[in-house]
């Protein structure tokens, strides 16, 4: 039995604890925003926030998950009201297809947590994640609307 925090509620789940915690988030608890990808945590689709950092859910066993802070996409809109990554995901019309899109916001999220004015350098090396549809300038145009803001 994994005992987890995921987005502020407590959750018992009775999994192998060698289990990926992108299938335990999408399968025990029913939370799909976040995205199944590669399975080896390189494209970033699967990206949530483990104790405030961007993770890749799909190569983190719900073992190292077990009494931590987990955030997902689901947790960023408050009260029908979207965070302003995301306003400024729509603002920008970033999404194409859309599919990796929620891993691009946590790791964005997690960036302008822990720093709120970050250089084109830090963006690039922060949010890694792979975009099919090649957003990435819409992706970089809407980070800088977020700390213009």
């Amino acid at each position: 039995m994994a005992n987890l925090n995921i987005n502020g509620k407590k959750y018992a789940v009775d999994v192998d604890p060698d289990t990926p915690l992108l299938w335990v988030i999408r399968e025990q608890v029913g939370l799909t925003g976040t995205k199944y990808g590669c399975g080896i945590g390189a494209c970033g689709a699967c990206t949530v926030l483990f104790e405030g950092q961007a993770m890749r859910s799909c190569s983190l066993p719900v073992s190292a998950a077990e009494g931590k802070k987990i955030e997902t996409i689901e947790s960023l809109e408050k009260s029908g009201q979207l965070s302003k990554i995301q306003k400024a995901w729509v603002e920008k019309q970033v999404p194409q297809c859309g599919y990796c899109q929620s891993g691009m916001v946590m790791a964005t999220t997690a960036l302008l947590r822990n720093n709120p004015r970050p250089s084109d350098e830090e963006i690039s090396a922060s949010v890694s994640n792979i975009c099919r549809c090649g957003t990435f300038q819409q992706v970089r145009d809407a980070i800088h609307a977020v700390i213009k803001a």
